[in-house]
């Protein structure tokens, strides 16, 4: 032990060896003299075998960063100030259910498409990310980053800047699909988010604050979150770091491969805190493929209300679990129906997949391509049954009419989107209750709707003669018309009807 003299204070200077494993301890007098220097051997902090796994995931990390990076893509977009429709719940619901109102607070939800948002009455510019889908040039990202946008730009990974066209967007899912005229682009690959697990590695790519590339890692912190963020979501939670301006881009895995698309976070400032969520890469792979077939999402149904179990509800079945989806009711003539699902039954299984939930049940239905055969299993009176049944489309879906559809056809340029009327609508936009048609969301500047005179609340009740009830029938009436010679719609516009006609511009 070394004994210092009285009156003398010492300053203790701690220095790192050349070697690992070695360290030194120099003791100074405040004169700068040397008093006594003692070395001796430190074992090391890390042992050999931890530190060779931790390098190993760091390589793995870097590897990739190195594969997906050039798949994304930085988004821009411009909106230009228009007349606005008020916000319908149904579609872009943001509320927190109540029990987390308190923990979070009111700002729970925020998404993370960064806007900048200038003076009344100016251009909306905002930044978001996506992710490229085929090496063509078909881009996936979130339907909130060009939602309303005039103008979509695209910045590759070797910086070049293009300008993109949405072949379509869902609102209900929060995804859209964009297009650039490119070709050679290195597509990043889907995985399988069914069988991602709870504590699995991730990455989150993309530009937050508008810093392209930029990479973080955490790991998948829970499944099946439905927040009612969007009317469809069966989100991936994760903690890593996420932000403004990530919205759009992909969570990967340590296969390289992308199995979440990033659309929200739960945050009290509106930045980082640890929870994120990302849309499954098997909803957004079903929701990118039906747009870039059709333009548009085709949904499935069956026809039922369904329902989640209590265990007092499932024991007055005979059902001893809380795991499956109670069938409330049938409607008539509906594929359930002719199926011979009853209400009472429980579903336990859907096309081989476990049902625990209402909202998984839904959400599977809603993958579901129209007109394909599926089998369920169910419980009734004591044992399982399997039924079989044809899934049918679900037809209350918005429409836009003016968007390029991927097969190659170029759709009438009218640049509207309409949405079916229904009584919450009616309501909200003071229509009469049981008035029929489609009301239009939004409308395109410079677009053949907005030289016709169409404004965002109008209402359609008409299409060449033909009423229009909803949704299905705007969309066939469209379909059957020669929109180059031009057609003809009945409005209905603050208590009054006039005629519009409108012709396409190609």
């Amino acid at each position: 032990m070394l004994r210092m003299p009285k009156g003398v204070t010492w300053i203790v200077v701690l220095a790192l060896g050349g070697a690992v494993g070695a360290g030194a301890v120099l003791l100074r007098s405040e004169s700068g003299s040397r008093l006594s220097y003692a070395a001796e051997s430190a074992p090391a902090i890390v042992a050999p075998a931890p530190l060779a796994q931790a390098s190993d995931l760091s390589a793995a990390f870097r590897q990739v960063a190195k594969a997906v990076r050039p798949s994304v893509v930085s988004i821009s977009s411009v909106q230009r100030p228009r007349p606005s429709l008020p916000r319908d719940p149904r579609r872009y619901r943001q509320e927190m259910p109540d029990g987390f109102r308190d923990f979070f607070g009111d700002d729970f939800f925020n998404r993370f498409f960064e806007f900048r948002m200038p003076e009344d009455g100016r251009e909306r510019e905002g930044l978001g990310s996506g992710v490229v889908v085929h090496a063509d040039g078909y881009i996936m990202t979130n339907n909130h980053v060009v939602r309303g946008a005039d103008e979509v730009s695209v910045t590759l990974f070797d910086k070049r800047t293009l300008p993109a066209k949405i072949v379509g967007t869902d609102a209900k899912s929060d995804l859209a699909v964009l297009k650039i005229d490119a070709s050679g682009l290195k597509a990043a690959p889907f995985g399988d988010s069914d069988a991602v697990d709870v504590g699995e590695w991730v990455l989150a790519i993309g530009s937050p604050f508008g810093l392209d590339q930029t990479v973080t890692a955490g790991i998948i912190s829970a499944k099946g979150r439905h927040m009612r963020i969007t009317d469809y979501d069966d989100l991936i939670q994760t903690d890593a770091a996420i932000n403004p301006g990530n919205s759009g881009g992909p969570l990967v895995n340590l296969r390289g491969q992308v199995i979440g698309i990033n659309t929200a976070i739960a945050s009290r400032t509106g930045g980082y805190m640890g929870v994120g969520f990302a849309i499954p890469a098997n909803m957004a792979t079903s929701v990118k493929d039906s747009i870039v077939k059709h333009g548009r999402v085709q949904r499935g149904k069956l026809g039922a209300l369904i329902q989640n179990l209590g265990e007092d509800l499932a024991r007055s079945f005979g059902y001893n679990s809380t795991e499956g989806v109670l069938i409330g009711d049938v409607l008539p003539g509906s594929p359930a129906a002719k199926s011979g699902l009853k209400a009472g039954d429980i579903v336990t299984q859907y096309n081989g997949r476990p049902m625990k939930d209402a909202d998984q049940l839904r959400n599977a239905v809603a993958a579901t391509a129209p007109n394909t055969p599926v089998e369920l299993f169910i419980f009734r009176d004591g044992k399982q049954q399997k039924l079989s049944i044809v899934v049918a489309e679900l037809e209350d879906e918005p429409a836009l009419a003016g968007r390029t559809g991927a097969g190659g056809e170029q759709s009438a340029n009218l640049g509207m989107t309409v949405e079916t009327l229904t009584p919450e609508l009616a309501r909200e936009l003071g229509y009469d209750r049981g008035e029929q048609g489609v009301v239009v969301t939004d409308v395109a500047p410079g677009s053949a709707s907005a030289r016709g005179g169409i404004r965002p609340r109008d209402l359609i009740v008409d299409v060449n003669g033909k009423p229009v009830r909803g949704v299905k029938d705007f969309r066939d009436a469209m379909d059957k018309s020669d929109v180059a010679r031009g057609l003809r719609l009945q409005l209905k516009r603050e208590g009054n009807r006039l005629f519009v006609f409108l012709k396409s511009a190609r």
